[in-house]
């Protein structure tokens, strides 16, 4: 039932730890490697770096939204979003 799932290559998985400047202050980010592979391309399509991608994005979602709770699973959903918008921009 899993196969596809279970089989996946565990550096795919592999948590990296990033340091990075938001907002003045330096914060550490947990995130798999896929995610941080998705990050960069969205920064490089976006013409940034991926520092500079995640400190818009916070900045973006502060003005919009007051606060940002939780930055890696804002990292996490923003990747997920891509990966819908692609798929259904290819359909």
């Amino acid at each position: 039932m899993c196969e596809l799932y279970a089989s996946a290559n565990p550096a795919s998985y592999e948590v990296i730890r990033r340091s990075m400047r938001i907002q003045g202050a330096v914060t550490s980010l947990a995130l798999e490697r896929q995610i941080w592979d998705l990050l960069q391309e969205i920064a490089t399509a976006e013409q940034l770096s991926v520092a500079e991608f995640v400190s818009t994005l916070y900045q973006e979602v502060l003005e919009r939204q007051g606060e940002v709770k939780n930055l890696a699973s804002l990292l996490r959903i923003t990747c997920l979003t891509y990966l819908a918008d692609h798929t259904r921009s290819r359909s």
